[in-house]
């Protein structure tokens, strides 16, 4: 599953069905033209008919997936495909790329399909867990997504942090000159443990680590690589949106070295 975003008003939010999956209780809801993916509370992906981008996590996902130093990236595989935000976003800036995604939960993907628009979007999706997918297909992509995030009882929590054996299994399915990618959450806690060991990793991983951010929202996205592209790199596909406000959202994301420690 993808991580949840902050994204509200779900208070003035109706709610249009709902689903136990096996995994998890998930319901849609509708805030006037906006239709949100809710897990267990919390907004696993949204939709609108005219707005791609958000300000919120998906945003600063996919821009991450631009920073490729050979171009845009031709193929990008995405490890918590959720309700198909972010490959929505990928879609309408890549017209040709080919999109990979890997979700667990059959029940959340029906749901994608039936009010997200998924099938529009022309993603392979693969319904089964990310680690037994990675463990026996040999692919590489020039752009590997992991938004792989488990929800627990009172939060979510990161399915494995992408550090030691993990990092490296992801890192293989990454082709030469390609970006590895990862969303994690900026609040206390676990969730700060996790975040500083995923830095460090990717500090000792990769020559150049970088940190994209949404204006939005508690998330901070790492992106390794041999090379990768700075903010100002972005600038380029803003023209790509149609929607002046999809324009202005990806001019929003902001981009960083990450130093090492």
């Amino acid at each position: 599953m993808p991580a949840p975003s902050t994204l509200r008003p779900v208070r003035d939010s109706v709610p249009v069905t709902s689903l136990t999956t096996a995994f998890n209780n998930v319901e849609v809801r509708r805030t006037g033209e906006r239709v949100d993916l809710e897990v267990e509370g919390a907004t696993f992906a949204t939709w609108h008919p005219t707005h791609v981008f958000t300000g919120y996590s998906w945003d600063a996902l996919a821009a991450g997936a631009l920073l490729r130093p050979g171009g845009p990236p031709a193929s990008v595989l995405l490890l918590g495909l959720g309700g198909g935000t972010v490959t929505r976003q990928l879609r309408a800036l890549l017209p040709n790329v080919r999109l990979v995604g890997v979700e667990i939960d059959a029940g959340v993907i029906d749901l994608a399909r039936r009010y997200m628009g998924l099938d529009e979007q022309q993603v392979e999706v693969h319904v089964e867990d990310a680690y037994a997918f990675l463990a026996r297909m040999h692919e590489r992509f020039d752009v590997v997504l992991d938004d792989l995030f488990l929800t627990g009882p009172d939060d979510v929590v990161r399915s494995r942090v992408p550090q030691g054996e993990t990092l490296a299994l992801l890192r293989a399915r990454v082709a030469p000159g390609g970006l590895f990618v990862a969303n994690l959450i900026t609040d206390a806690g676990e969730h700060k443990s996790v975040r500083l060991a995923s830095r460090k990793a990717f500090a000792d991983a990769f020559p150049v680590s970088r940190v994209v951010t949404p204006p939005r929202g508690l998330n901070e996205i790492l992106v390794g690589g041999d090379e990768v592209l700075p903010r100002s790199s972005l600038a380029a596909f803003v023209p790509k949106l149609v929607d002046p406000y999809d324009r202005a959202r990806l001019s929003e994301v902001d981009v960083k070295l990450l130093k090492r420690q």
